[in-house]
């Protein structure tokens, strides 16, 4: 049975670490802007939200020319709030889950089939590997893993923003995305091959596994 989700994509931030003035969700990687990599992974996917701000009319019109069915929403505080805010917009009237995925990011396409496939709550993160990064906490439970915490210093994996919730539990909330999540912890831990783009060194180190064929 399909699951009953609302996928959110937050693209309102303005990737102002990177500095190259574009939003991240329009970076192309190999001649593909990320927001599309995105959507062609999710193309079974019914209710599609992406969340824009900072260069909104630019985001929307790459992704309508891809995809008409995709719901917008105008996250006009962009300058002074996080992900979180972004995905408590567009989580309204949302179904039973709700799947957030951040504009800046690549995943595996066999992880984003793992993703899918998933029928429950999820917190996701990888190995390691980007310049300004969050961690996760996680301990083992009868054989399955569990996030505990989010944390700045110190955890196994790092925290990827990718996460499925009851959406009920993501309505609320101002700051970014894991500050949504942290009441409801312990929660069923996926770890995922992804590669988040924050700086010039991001940026390339993804641009370069899209080359070696996520390898």
């Amino acid at each position: 049975m399909a699951v009953s989700r609302t996928v959110i994509i937050s693209c309102a931030g303005m990737g102002s670490r990177l500095g190259l003035g574009s939003t991240k969700a329009l970076l192309e990687i190999d001649g593909k802007p990320l927001i599309i990599r995105h959507l062609e992974m999710l193309g079974h996917e019914s209710d599609i939200r992406v969340v824009v701000g900072y260069q909104a009319e630019a985001v929307i019109e790459v992704v309508r020319k891809y995809r008409e069915d995709v719901l917008f929403v105008f996250n006009h505080h962009y300058r002074e709030t996080g992900t979180g805010a972004s995905v408590a917009l567009a989580a309204k009237y949302a179904n039973d889950y709700i799947l957030s995925l951040d504009g800046d990011l690549l995943v595996h396409p066999e992880d984003m089939e793992k993703v899918l496939a998933c029928d429950h709550e999820f917190v996701s993160g990888g190995i390691p590997g980007t310049d300004d990064l969050w961690m996760l906490q996680t301990y083992t439970e009868n054989g399955r893993e569990f996030v505990s915490s989010f944390s700045k210093n110190t955890g196994t994996y790092e925290w990827n923003g990718i996460t499925q919730m009851k959406s009920r539990k993501m309505r609320n909330g101002t700051g970014h995305v894991f500050q949504l999540i942290e009441p409801y912890l312990p929660v069923p831990f996926l770890e995922l091959r992804t590669r988040e783009i924050d700086t010039v060194n991001d940026y390339e180190r993804a641009l370069a596994w899209v080359k070696n064929g996520f390898q």
